[in-house]
Formats: structure tokens, C-alpha cells, sequence
């Protein structure tokens, strides 16, 4: 049965020029000026460079709007192509030359490097083989990823070979080819596991005792050495524990990804633009906003005088409103776009600025320990600001400082009581136990549970599994993987 009421809905929904302030607030200086760029380009009416705006909005906003509905004229009194021509505007108005000596953009050249595959193919170029045997190698080489490993297994690309290459062949003959593949250079390149990538490599040395023990370890007892049972080892090989010791050393000069030292050098650098600047000026903190996010703008006076011309005609053609349409709409975007660009640059430094405040004691050691808990609520209630606006400013940006460029959002981090219940920072926490392993005995690690009682001894009570999940969040291997003999 079908019912008809009414109901009262409250909503709140953010208006256009809302979404694209949050949007521009959180842009990081690089991508702020490609932005910048790009409503310079698209929007004739907004310029670089200083010029004073009063006249212009008081022009604009109290003494056009009545003058919409006013009587026509002959429209060949304005030409209206004249100001409407993109081609017209000059190219330094579409430039944003505005930046301090010390923020100057500089470019950076980038070579144009051979590819790793197109690398390896040079070199096969020298070897004998038929046309077969080409387009296998050919297929292998373009198999290889950027580690320099082929991940996939033979039957896979015998299948592949014969689907898209029309090569029908054996997987011994693949086998053959990729044999003569794995002799190319870097050493290991080609191998199809870590164990088979580091045992090409120890053959191409020269043989010596200690890299004949270290082919048979990886040969026989590859599973033994990844896990590091030592004395397994030297119980299976009859070897003494500075004869493993040497082994040992031997496969740690090998590379376990040939490819990535090649690959590397032909990637673009990226540069981190630090967004902001903290210095330390007789005992405090000074901040300061890069200036590439300060770019002076304004209206085009052109624009707003072709308005005026509008306004000072006795008679208005339908097209002319038409064309002063468009005008006002153009000045509307620029004027915007100005707004936005100052409450940018506003949020951006009272959020980092109560940021520098609240880590204080960080800023001026450069010590982790004395990183306070802090999550974005904390900085949001402090600024009266939502904390979507905090996280925007946090999650893509740098600042400067003189302990080096640090993203903004590793300042913030849950908190945990200590023994006296005062509430620490996990990163606090984490540094501590950073500190714990490294200073430990490789002979033998520290375990999660002792390092728990480490910690407790300290003034941290947490527990086993705490410690296990800090430990993997800082990239460490569990006590086991560390020890070396």
C-alpha cells in the first residue's frame, strides 16, 4: 500500500568552490604550480604579476550588473573578437615569474639512457644463433623484470612463444637458450630464483676455496642458510664455523637483484620540494611558507576595462550582453581563484604552525624521543579546523628542518601510557626499540618476549605482540633472520 508523508531532512553539502579549495589545499608545491599553470592558460581574465584590485572590484561587483538589461546598439561599435581572441594574450601573461632568488625553480636535465632489455639484446647481438633461437632469447629478454629475474615458468612461455610469436618449440631448447642468456651481463641476470640467480653469479668467479663452499651451501642447503641454522650447516658440510664464516661472506657480496643496479640509473630522479621551512633562530623556532606557494595574482585590467566600455555605452546590442556574459564569468573564476589561492596559503601555515608548536621540543633536538603523541584531532581542535583540512595539509607535504626534509604526517602518532601513566608517543617507542636491536648481540638476538622485558625495564609495558608488530613496522627481521656468527 502506497503512503504519502513528509519529512524534514537536514544536509550539508559543500558547494563547488568548496571541493576545489580542499583540492588545492592539499596539492604540494610542484603540483600546486602545474595547477597554478594550467588556470593561467585556461582563464584569460587571471594574470600574474602585482596590480592593485580595488577599483577593479568596485567596478565590477556595484556597477555592471544593471546595465545587463539596458537598450541595444549597433554591435559594430565593439568588436567584440578583438578582446575575446585567445591569441591575443601575450605569453609573459600566462607565466608565473614571481618567486624569491632562493625559491627559484631550477630544471633538471635527464639523460637519455638504453633500456636494461635493449642493454642485454646488444649483447646477444655477438652470440651465434639461428633465427629460432633469436626470437626465443629475444621473448626471454623481454621476459626479465626490472630485478632482472624471468618470474614465469617455461611452460608458460613455450605456450606464449607459440601464440604470439609462431615459434613452436621444445621447453628443452628454451632451456638451452636461456642457458646463453644467463652468460650475459650483469652476472645472475635471467635466473628464475633468488638460489639460482646468486650460484650464476659465484660461478663466474674465480674459484677459490671459500666460493666452492658457498656454491655447495647454495647448491645443497639453501633452505638451512635463508633460515640461518649455523650449526646445521657445519654438521652437514664438515666444515668449521670460520671456514662458514668466510662462505658466508662470499654470498653476501652478491647481488640478489642484478637487475635493480642497472634499471635505477635510467629512472627519472624525483625532487622533493619541501613546502615549508623551520629554522632555529637564538632558541626559536621560525617557520616560513616556500614562496613558490605565495604567487602573486590578478584580474586582467584589460578584462574589467572592456567591462567599463560596456558600462559607459549609451546603447547594448543582445550579442554585446552575450559577450559581457562571458566576461563576468571569466572575472568571477579569476577573483575565485585569487580567494582560494590566499585561504591556501592561510591554512597551510596556521596548520603547519601549530604543528611546529605542538612538537616543540622535537623541532629543536631533533631527537624522536621527544616526539609528543599527536593525531589529527589534536592540531584540528587547536586551529578550529575540520580534520579532513589537517589531513589534506599532512599527507603529501615536507618540511624543511634543519635535521633534514621530513614528510609532515610522520610527526603524528597514536600514544601509550608509560609506567607512570603519562602518555609517550609509539614513535617514541619505536625509536627506543630501534635502539635496543641495534645495540644487541648478533650472536644472539634479542627475542620479541625479551625485548618486551627490555622495554618494561624502561618504562614501557607492552605487550609480546606489540613489540612484534613496531618491529615489523620498522623493516627489522624477527631475532632468528638477525643473527650472524
Amino acid at each position: 500500500m502506497l503512503k504519502q508523508y513528509l519529512q524534514f531532512k537536514l544536509s550539508q553539502k559543500l558547494s563547488p568552490q568548496q571541493i576545489q579549495l580542499m583540492k588545492l589545499i592539499q596539492l604540494p608545491t610542484q603540483a600546486f604550480e602545474q595547477r597554478l599553470k594550467q588556470e593561467l592558460e585556461e582563464n584569460p581574465a587571471l594574470e600574474s604579476g602585482k596590480e592593485e584590485l580595488d577599483s577593479l572590484a568596485d567596478e565590477y561587483d556595484d556597477d555592471y550588473e544593471h546595465d545587463l538589461d539596458s537598450e541595444s546598439i549597433n554591435t559594430e561599435d565593439i568588436n567584440i573578437d578583438d578582446y575575446l581572441s585567445d591569441d591575443e594574450i601575450p605569453d609573459y601573461r600566462t607565466k608565473a615569474n614571481n618567486y624569491s632568488a632562493d625559491d627559484e625553480e631550477k630544471s633538471v636535465p635527464y639523460a637519455a639512457g638504453v633500456s636494461f632489455n635493449q642493454y642485454l639484446l646488444r649483447q646477444l647481438n655477438t652470440s651465434y644463433l639461428n633465427d629460432e633461437e633469436w626470437g626465443i632469447a629475444e621473448f626471454l629478454i623481454g621476459s626479465i623484470d626490472e630485478s632482472g629475474y624471468i618470474r614465469r615458468p617455461l611452460s608458460d612461455i613455450m605456450d606464449d612463444l607459440a601464440f604470439t610469436q609462431n615459434i613452436y618449440t621444445e621447453e628443452r631448447v628454451i632451456e638451452k637458450v636461456l642457458t646463453l642468456v644467463q652468460e650475459l651481463d650483469p652476472p645472475g641476470v635471467a635466473a628464475r630464483t633468488l638460489e639460482e640467480c646468486l650460484i650464476i653469479q659465484l660461478k663466474r668467479k674465480e674459484v677459490t676455496p671459500s666460493i666452492e663452499l658457498a656454491t655447495a651451501i647454495l647448491e645443497k642447503s639453501f633452505d638451512q642458510f635463508t633460515k640461518k641454522h649455523y650449526k646445521k650447516l657445519i654438521q652437514k658440510h664438515g666444515i668449521s664455523e670460520e671456514e662458514l664464516k668466510t662462505a658466508i661472506a662470499e654470498i653476501e657480496k652478491l647481488n640478489p637483484k642484478p637487475g635493480g643496479s642497472y634499471a635505477g640509473n635510467n629512472r627519472a630522479v624525483e625532487h622533493v620540494v619541501p613546502d615549508f621551512s623551520i629554522r632555529i633562530v637564538e632558541g626559536n623556532l621560525e617557520l616560513t611558507l616556500n614562496g613558490r606557494n605565495a604567487p602573486e595574482l590578478h584580474v586582467s585590467r584589460e578584462y574589467s576595462n572592456m567591462l567599463k566600455g560596456y558600462k559607459d555605452a549609451k546603447k547594448k546590442s543582445k550579442s554585446q550582453k552575450d559577450t559581457v556574459l562571458f566576461i563576468k564569468q571569466k572575472l568571477d573564476a579569476a577573483k575565485w581563484f585569487i580567494d582560494a589561492i590566499r585561504q591556501r596559503q592561510q591554512t597551510l601555515f596556521i596548520t603547519m604552525n601549530s604543528i611546529m608548536h605542538y612538537q616543540k621540543e622535537y623541532f629543536l633536538t631533533g631527537d624522536e624521543r621527544n616526539l609528543r603523541p599527536m593525531i589529527l584531532k589534536d592540531i584540528a581542535d587547536e586551529i578550529e579546523m575540520d580534520v579532513s583540512t589537517v589531513s589534506r595539509v599532512a599527507n603529501s607535504k615536507y618540511v624543511d628542518t634543519p635535521y633534514g626534509i621530513k614528510l609532515i604526517k610522520e610527526f603524528f602518532s597514536e600514544s601509550m601510557k608509560n609506567d607512570q601513566g603519562e602518555d609517550v608517543s609509539t614513535k617514541e617507542i619505536k625509536k627506543i626499540l630501534e635502539t635496543v636491536i641495534g645495540e644487541e648481540s648478533k650472536k644472539k638476538p634479542l627475542t620479541d618476549d625479551k625485548l618486551a622485558g627490555i622495554l618494561k625495564e624502561k618504562g614501557y609495558p607492552i605487550a609480546r605482540r606489540t613489540v612484534a608488530k613496531y618491529r615489523e613496522q620498522l623493516d627489522i627481521p624477527v631475532a632468528r633472520l638477525r643473527k650472524q656468527i
